[in-house]
């Protein structure tokens, strides 16, 4: 009898470690013959800790499992979920990056490449880096950490550039409030990671490469390194990867925390022991990056869906998906909702359909009155635009982004006055002093909302003139994203901003 119990952060911090203490306690006083599996997570977060039973019949699942439910389920008296495939909200999305994620033992090379990990890669080793860089331009897929750059012209750029050494660099600094993919993908599924940081340094001539993480995650840290020992061993990375005689190798490095590394110049700084400030450009990474050579500087979602296109095709791939937008999206949903976690999807839900019938709408069961996209400095949503499809172009033309795809629901009690603050104050601490416009405007924006708040009605133009500037003047994503939020507020709700004018008098 197996016992799958998620080693997943989230799950741990609900208990999930000792629900797997006791249940090897259990089986031990009974003398039963057991196995625990510490997998990833399904990605149900209201479920967890999800304990799963194979009992040679097929996996079920239980949740959210207590140790005090851990007897009943050892008897067989408990009730179960059933097969956790089947529950709607697993059942109805695309699993393409996330497959694996939940299913194995993130740890066992052996069980990654039963369930399809490595056919990928060993197929790369028989392309020139030209028909693998074809293929992952031909399969539409975008960077999925921020304005959704295509990935192949990336890569092309940095295949061209002539230089005595090149880099592969995996963003894995996931800041963002309400992100959590990259963490899940990292510790249910490491090594799809790892083979498509190889399949990248094949396409484009680099022999190492480096996985930037964030210091806040130290369970990813922990199956990471622990992955990369087993990769080393096994020779998936080395002096020869997969006894091809071709060379690629990886290291981890751990940030310290600022928000500005997950800007790709600023985590090149840091990477080189420098303070994380934001380069100006040009030169652009793909030509001057990691000390100073050409570099892929990747999302860890965009390097971790690149196994799958190898391994089906470019064609499968853009066969999901909507306009420009191919592929699929892992979507994180939190905030105040009845069904929160990970929902792998093809681009193209509306996203009313992701936040009332798939999120269940809210917690509280008020009405839904925002909904923010793409982590701290995304846009507000209000129920009016809920048909606009998930989707780049889409998502841009509302005046929007879909960014890392976090999206964080509020209920008709949100302070949108106060949530506009909360912007400006974030970039006003998380800037990396570089520009003026993030520097200083972020700073003049704090004191022009509490004007606001105070009363002064013509301290509104004002503020939307400022967050124009930080738009058009800053250097990177913090101080140019950091207006989307206070002006889609400002004009999502400008009745809350008018309420502050009649408190104060």
């Amino acid at each position: 009898m197996k016992f799958y119990v998620p080693r997943d952060a989230a799950a741990k911090a609900l208990g999930a470690d000792a629900v797997a203490a006791e249940i090897g306690r259990l089986a031990q006083a009974r003398g039963l013959d057991i196995e625990i599996v510490r997998n990833g997570s399904r990605g149900m977060m209201w479920l967890e800790p999800l304990v799963e039973v194979d009992r040679e019949e097929g996996r079920v699942g239980y949740g959210p499992v207590m140790p005090g439910d851990v007897a009943a389920i050892l008897d067989g008296s408990a009730q179960s979920l059933g097969p956790v495939e089947e529950i709607p909200f697993f059942a109805k999305q695309n699993r393409l990056t996330f497959a694996r994620v939940g299913l194995i033992d993130p740890l066992s090379l052996a069980e990654y490449e039963e369930n399809g990990g490595l056919i990928g890669l060993r197929r790369a080793l028989g392309m020139s880096g030209e028909e693998i860089t074809r293929e992952v331009t031909e399969s539409g897929l975008r960077g999925r950490g921020g304005a959704g750059f295509p990935a192949g012209i990336k890569w092309e750029t940095v295949r061209k550039a002539e230089a005595d050494r090149k880099y592969i660099v995996c963003n894995a600094d996931e800041g963002d409030s309400g992100t959590f993919a990259d963490r899940m993908l990292l510790e249910g599924d490491p090594f799809c990671l790892i083979e498509g940081m190889v399949i990248a340094g094949l396409a484009v001539g680099a022999k190492k490469g480096f996985v930037y993480m964030r210091s806040e995650y130290p369970d990813a840290i922990e199956v990471l390194d622990l992955s990369l020992k087993v990769a080393r061993e096994a020779g998936l990375i080395g002096r020869s990867v997969l006894g091809s005689g071709q060379a690629f190798d990886l290291e981890m490095r751990v940030g310290a925390g600022a928000y500005v590394c997950g800007e790709e110049t600023s985590l090149l700084n840091s990477l080189e022991g420098k303070r994380g400030v934001v380069r100006a450009k040009p030169p652009l990474p793909a030509l001057e990056g990691l000390f100073g050579k050409p570099t892929v500087v990747n999302n860890l979602l965009t390097l971790g869906s690149i196994p799958i296109i190898m391994a089906k095709g470019a064609a499968f791939y853009a066969s999901f998906g909507l306009g420009h937008s191919k592929g699929t999206m892992p979507i994180q949903i939190a905030g105040n909702v009845k069904y929160g976690g990970l929902f792998e999807t093809a681009f193209g839900m509306p996203l009313g359909e992701l936040v009332h019938d798939v999120a269940g709408g809210t917690a509280t069961g008020r009405p839904v009155k925002a909904v923010q996209v793409g982590g701290p400095l995304g846009a507000y949503f209000a129920p009016e635009q809920f048909d606009t499809p998930f989707g780049y172009e889409e998502f841009d033309g509302a005046g929007g982004l879909i960014g890392h795809a976090g999206i964080v629901v509020f209920d008709d009690s949100a302070d949108m006055l106060g949530m506009a603050r909360f912007a400006m104050e974030f970039c006003a601490v998380e800037s990396c002093g570089k520009c003026t416009p993030c520097r200083i405007g972020a700073v003049r924006g704090v004191e022009t909302i509490d004007r606001i708040a105070a009363g002064e009605a013509e301290a509104v133009p004002l503020l939307e003139d400022l967050c124009e500037v930080m738009k058009d003047g800053s250097l990177c994503a913090l101080g140019g994203f950091t207006p989307y939020p206070v002006l889609s507020a400002l004009r999502l709700f400008p009745e809350e901003f008018g309420r502050a004018k009649e408190a104060a008098e």
